[in-house]
């Protein structure tokens, strides 16, 4: 009788892709047990293991368990980063030494009747890896709240005050005595410290600031600066300085108030900072993009400096502004106004007829606008409906301007850039701050006229400062990451839309995917998941490319009013090219790693408080609405329920899972979709819907509805928008 066959001995790439397609760390055992590999194999399975670890090919964790090469622990300490678009709540490891960005860990929601975690709040957490870079990670005990105060509503009750938080996160509120309440009076928007206390019922609070009614309807947009800690104030020394500015010199700089260069913004605009002109130049065109010299003004290391650099940029809300230099700089000094001198850096630029940027080079001068146009001033203009402005200008400025932006557009077009047609919406306020309306934020020829000429000019900072050496803060926007095409990848088969493997994706890529799917139910939809998949742009002194542009190089130059990037590549520029005062320091330049993540970090900041303060003006203005039924798409699918985003307003929403048909939902993340495991019956990303509004709560900016005939959610007629219930 012969023996059996001893099965063979894997290879070192047969061991290494098993640990990698493992959910978590794994044994000698298990990876014996997957080879059937008995007792004589197991030193050759050692030796295997040790020469793979030495190569960096994976790691060894605790109790002598190996995955791949930069996973993370089965278990371990998490620190709390906020929410993903879709309400999940993110996290990413307490300790990080790799080099890179560390995987993304979504947080499983909280047991019963335990709070919820928070921005901030650490948690030994028990994490499970759903793909390379992705992670979900469930608590196994908090181990530090974030920080001890909260923002919320003072309110009485019949057993006693209540601080009411504005976080929709914070499920508890907070009890507060008299004598904690201070002044306080009920529905004020305060700041309090929680108290210590027990675990369990309420904590305590004292409040330790007020700031104001929240029926006034600036508390939204307090709310939105208060919950995530934009700077509003100016230091005593910061005020001194922007007051005690004046007019730059025109010595030494070259003299631009001869061209008529005119300055083109929203109708709401306050700061001026980039101003523009054109003229043919044989075939092609000579563009001319002149930048406030907020390097004149603001220098390294000063009281200035400092408040702008931990601002990192301006923050936009509807009804107002919180600025990332003073009032005397931002809408003074540094705003060109029309009609007065004012210092600039500004950009030469020679383009042909095709629209490629033969030369350019940048000067620091001075100016003087000769007209503040509108883009829907210049937009009538063009279309041959000029008003008393800007008809003197319609031939001998704007018509050149559109012959220099057409060309631009072309080589834009033949660049291949990332063309995402997903419209945005802008809530108008009234002179007393309340909503007047919400409507889709237009977009002009004229918009694009602008952003092609910044885009240009950026592009030829970031040009002219390599080729002097100096250092750069680049806009990168690096390619998609793998796990996130393949996502993508498995979601487009559904619709029938391939994106074929192997290939050196490019811009063009996508878009030959979104026109695909134009004129289709699909089409918004694609366009969300197409950008879902993107990285996210970031500021860095290592280049490496903008990919949603198609550009080899990029850096911010066109807004140094707002953005401190900007200001940066001016200080470079003025180094490099020996353009006098307020040039890049030494010390500046080696912290540029810093700085980058820095001003990154703030970035997204000012973008989630600008988001966060629009869902609250547009809850405020449904409030009146509840019971009304809306049409709606399916914006956001989690584990936890539907987000959905109207047609009407751009409102979004949350639709829970328990209010959707008794059954039971998994939630399938390729697909973008919920499913029911007895009646199959699917919600998906992108789906027309009828929903009910259930809640409006203005303190937590939160919409909550649901859904009508949710058994027959696509491809029905829409209902009219904001219909009573019958």
């Amino acid at each position: 009788m012969t023996k059996p066959k001893a099965p063979p001995v894997p290879t070192k790439e047969e061991i290494r892709e098993f640990i990698e397609s493992s959910p978590g760390h794994v044994g000698k055992r298990e990876i014996a047990r997957a080879f059937h590999l008995t007792g004589p194999h197991r030193p050759l399975l050692r030796q295997l293991l040790r020469e793979l670890e030495e190569e960096g090919a994976i790691q060894r964790g605790r109790k002598r368990r190996f995955a791949r090469h930069g996973a993370l622990p089965d278990v371990m300490v998490v620190e709390i980063t906020g929410t993903d678009p879709d309400g999940e709540l993110l996290a990413r490891p307490l300790v990080w030494r790799e080099e890179g960005a560390p995987p993304r860990i979504y947080m499983a929601p909280e047991r019963r009747g335990q709070p919820a975690l928070g921005s901030g709040d650490r948690a030994l957490a028990r994490l499970r890896r759903l793909s390379d870079d992705v992670y979900e990670g469930r608590t196994i005990r908090r181990i530090s709240a974030g920080p001890a105060r909260v923002l919320g509503v003072y309110e009485m009750t019949g057993e006693g005050g209540r601080l009411v938080p504005t976080d929709r996160r914070q499920k508890r509120e907070f009890l507060l005595t008299k004598a904690d309440a201070g002044e306080a009076k009920p529905g004020e928007l305060v700041l309090a410290d929680v108290l210590p206390g027990r675990p369990l019922g309420l904590r305590h609070a004292r409040v330790v600031e007020r700031l104001g009614s929240m029926t006034s309807p600036r508390a939204i947009s307090l709310v939105a600066i208060h919950s995530h800690g934009i700077p509003t104030e100016f230091t005593p020394e910061a005020l001194a300085q922007a007051e005690a500015t004046g007019p730059a010199p025109a010595a030494g700089r070259d003299d631009l108030r001869p061209l008529p260069l005119v300055t083109i913004d929203g109708e709401d605009a306050r700061d001026f900072d980039d101003a523009v002109w054109a003229e043919p130049d044989g075939d092609g065109w000579h563009v001319i993009v002149a930048i406030a010299d907020v390097a004149w003004y603001v220098r390294p290391g000063d009281a200035l400096d400092r408040c702008a650099y931990e601002r990192g940029n301006s923050v936009y809300f509807p009804d107002r502004v919180v600025p990332m230099l003073p009032e005397a700089l931002s809408n003074g000094w540094c705003s060109l106004r029309p009609d007065e001198e004012r210092p600039c850096l500004a950009a030469h630029m020679w383009l042909d007829a095709e629209g490629a940027l033969r030369r350019h080079r940048f000067v620091r001068g001075i100016m003087r606008s000769a007209a503040r146009l509108t883009y829907e001033r210049v937009q009538e203009a063009r279309d041959g409906r000029p008003d008393d402005g800007t008809a003197p200008l319609a031939d001998s400025v704007i018509a050149p301007l559109y012959g220099a932006w057409e060309a631009l557009a072309a080589a834009r077009k033949r660049r291949g850039v990332l063309e995402l047609d997903i419209p945005e919406r802008k809530v108008e306020v009234d002179a007393a701050g309340r909503v007047a309306q919400v409507v889709p934020r237009p977009r002009l020829d004229s918009h694009r006229l602008i952003e092609d000429f910044m885009i240009a000019a950026n592009v030829a900072a970031a040009e002219t400062l390599e080729r002097l050496r100096q250092p750069v803060m680049y806009r990168v926007h690096d390619r998609p990451a793998q796990d996130r095409l393949e996502m993508l990848r498995d979601f487009l088969r559904t619709l029938d839309l391939p994106l074929a493997k192997g290939q050196d994706l490019r811009p063009q890529h996508f878009n030959r995917i979104i026109e695909k799917a134009a004129g289709t139910p699909h089409a918004r939809l694609v366009s969300e998941v197409i950008l879902r998949s993107q990285a996210q742009a970031v500021y860095a002194p290592e280049n490496l490319g903008h990919f949603g542009l198609g550009l080899a190089r990029y850096a911010h130059f066109t807004s140094p009013i707002r953005r401190y990037a900007d200001l940066l590549v001016h200080r470079a520029l003025i180094r490099g090219l020996g353009l006098g005062e307020g040039a890049l320091g030494g010390e500046e330049a080696e912290k540029f790693v810093a700085i980058g993540e820095h001003i990154s970090v703030t970035e997204r900041r000012a973008a989630t408080a600008e988001r966060d303060a629009v869902n609250r003006f547009t809850t405020a203005f449904l409030a009146d609405r509840v019971g009304s039924v809306f049409a709606a798409r399916v914006s956001g699918v989690t584990r936890f329920g539907l987000f959905v985003t109207l047609d009407e307003t751009g409102a979004d929403g949350l639709v829970p899972v328990r209010s959707l048909p008794d059954d039971y939902y998994i939630h399938d993340e390729a697909r973008h979709s919920l499913v029911g495991r007895r009646s199959g019956r699917a919600y998906r990303l992108g789906d027309a819907v009828e929903v009910l509004l259930v809640e409006a709560q203005p303190v937590t900016g939160s919409l909550v509805f649901h859904l009508l005939d949710a058994g027959a959610a696509r491809g029905r007629p829409q209902a009219r928008a904001g219909r009573p219930k019958r």
